[in-house]
């Protein structure tokens, strides 16, 4: 989770009144902050990484003011029409496609406030730019390079410039080999044969995306007037994070100032900072913070979170999301922002109006039995993750992928997809732990996720039952003898082991486990083949079942 650290002091200056830490600390928690820290002077404040626009003092007072009503509705932003062009060439359409451009003039930097920006263009670096896969920012003095600018990729040998906190020209080459950033960020470009380099009139290279800046456009305190860019493959990303970079630059002092972005096929005019339109139904809003409250007091809340909104009729409310808000996706999140304007602290609890307590769902008393069980069988429980990567959970295990759950922003190849199985885990579990003695006896307890189209979520999730024992004498005779006495003690009736077939275990030492039927398990020794994968010595034999078909029988 981010963090930032809030001087009163100096926040106080963007509210444009004294706060205090006392004060900080018990206001901050009610718009979305926990409390890190507290010091003498300041307050160290963690947010949610949906809260992007929270990484900066411009940020937080942007939300404070809202919320205790010194300033309420929509932050306008006034930009100055573009004089500076920015050219985007062709070529860099398969290494890194896009870029947008803006203009501060006339900003008052101190030292603090340069650190300040170097902080926030990190946290948007990993907060959108997913450690500046999709976006990565440049913030240039624009004092020390001439327009018009030029996006471009270039051979690797063919051009030399100071990188950022070095004395010596390099080569895109020598950086991606030598310098810390480039060894550190290289992956992100080294697979083309063009690396992209921004420069200007001159030809002085100003950055070169996503790793490094040049130290000619190095921002100081002194520095008065910037050039941001934003670049990568995600047009989406890029312009989130120029807006969000963009509208905090303005609240620290800053005139905005847009830029002609041509490509070759259109020209863009960037930023473009016109606040987004959504609806939301009153009647919906009450219904889901049941509260009874009119629209004009909904109205009233939307403006305390700095959005604006106005009546089409009785239920429906047209609200207007500033630009730096990118966090608001659905109607559902303009509801959280009635309810944070309302003010959680004033909610008040209220008993549910049921005939009955509260009690565990079956299927997690059925799970903690299952655990007792297995424990008492002489067996360690492991918890993994629910996220999984095609290669563990299919290629190491001989199956084929069968409609997984994928992840659509995956942040590492390690966990591209959900799990439709736990044995994968409990495998990779054993291949970790070769160097521990044996005999080894492990099982999980956990979730599955799989496809069910005929569900509003189109997924749906099940409890799996999965263990494995590995030692040099494991076979099905164990395994069975296990699942056996498992199911006996769970008390369910009507059950039966018969041969089967299956891909990641031995064929002739397999089984399926059925109760009535339904096949709810299978069984067996796990394949050669499989331990060959995950690089496991010992025979290993393993069971996984489906508990939720047990659920109704136990």
């Amino acid at each position: 989770m981010p963090v930032i650290t809030l001087k009163a002091e100096r926040l106080s200056s963007f509210l444009g009144r004294s706060i205090s830490v006392d004060e900080l600390v018990k206001w901050l928690p009610w718009i979305g902050f926990d409390i890190e820290e507290v010091g003498d002077g300041y307050v160290k404040v963690e947010y949610n990484p949906n809260r992007i626009d929270f990484c900066s003092y411009a940020g937080v007072a942007r939300a404070l003011k809202g919320f205790l009503e010194l300033e309420v509705g929509l932050p306008r932003y006034r930009a100055e029409e573009p004089k500076l062009t920015l050219y985007i060439d062709e070529v860099v359409a398969n290494v890194r496609p896009y870029m947008l451009a803006a203009v501060i003039r006339n900003i008052k930097l101190d030292e603090e406030a340069v650190a300040e920006l170097m902080e926030m263009q990190e946290d948007l670096h990993w907060g959108i730019g997913r450690d500046r896969r999709k976006a990565s920012i440049g913030i240039h003095n624009l004092d020390a390079v001439k327009p018009p600018f030029k996006y471009t990729a270039v051979e690797p040998t063919s051009v030399k410039f100071i990188p950022l906190g070095k004395a010596e020209e390099m080569t895109p080459k020598e950086i991606l080999e030598k310098h810390e950033k480039g060894i550190a960020y290289r992956h992100l470009v080294d697979w083309a044969p063009r690396v992209p380099l921004l420069v200007d009139r001159d030809g002085n290279v100003l950055s070169m995306p996503p790793i490094i800046n040049g130290e000619l456009t190095r921002v100081t305190g002194e520095t008065r007037n910037l050039f941001l860019d934003v670049t990568g493959p995600s047009y989406e990303a890029v312009e989130r994070s120029l807006k969000v970079l963009a509208t905090a630059l303005v609240d620290m002092g800053g005139t905005l100032e847009k830029v002609y972005v041509k490509y070759p096929d259109r020209t863009v005019i960037s930023p473009n900072l016109e606040p987004e339109e959504r609806k939301l139904r009153v009647n919906y809003a009450r219904k889901m913070l049941g509260l009874k409250i009119s629209a004009d007091e909904a109205i009233n809340c939307l403006r305390r979170c700095r959005l604006d909104a106005e009546k089409l009729n009785e239920d429906t409310l047209r609200v207007l999301i500033p630009p730096y808000r990118i966090d608001i996706l659905h109607e559902v999140d303009l509801v959280e922002e009635v309810a944070v304007g309302y003010g959680y602290y004033r909610l008040k609890p209220t008993t549910p109006k049921v005939v009955t307590v509260g009690r565990k769902h079956p299927i997690y008393v059925l799970a903690d039995r299952a655990r007792q069980i297995m424990i008492g069988l002489g067996y360690l429980e492991v918890m993994n993750f629910t996220l999984t990567n095609e290669r563990v959970h299919y290629e190491f295990m001989r199956l084929k992928p069968k409609n997984p759950v994928k992840i659509a922003n995956p942040v590492s190849l390690e966990y591209t997809i959900m799990r439709q199985m736990l044995l994968p885990g409990l495998m990779k579990n054993l291949a970790e732990n070769t160097h521990e003695s044996y005999p080894q006896r492990i099982f999980e307890v956990s979730d599955v996720v799989r496809v069910n189209r005929r569900l509003e979520t189109m997924c749906e999730r099940r409890m799996h039952l999965a263990a494995a024992t590995a030692h040099s004498e494991a076979n099905f005779t164990e395994v069975k003898s296990i699942c056996e006495a498992l199911i006996t003690n769970l008390d369910i009736v009507g059950w039966q082991i018969r041969a089967a077939k299956h891909p990641s275990f031995l064929q002739g030492r397999t089984a399926a486990l059925y109760v009535g039927n339904k096949r709810v398990g299978i069984l067996g020794e796990v394949h050669p083949e499989v331990l060959n994968n995950f690089q496991i010595e010992n025979p290993v034999a393993a069971f996984e079942i489906d508990l939720e078909i047990l659920k109704s029988k136990a």
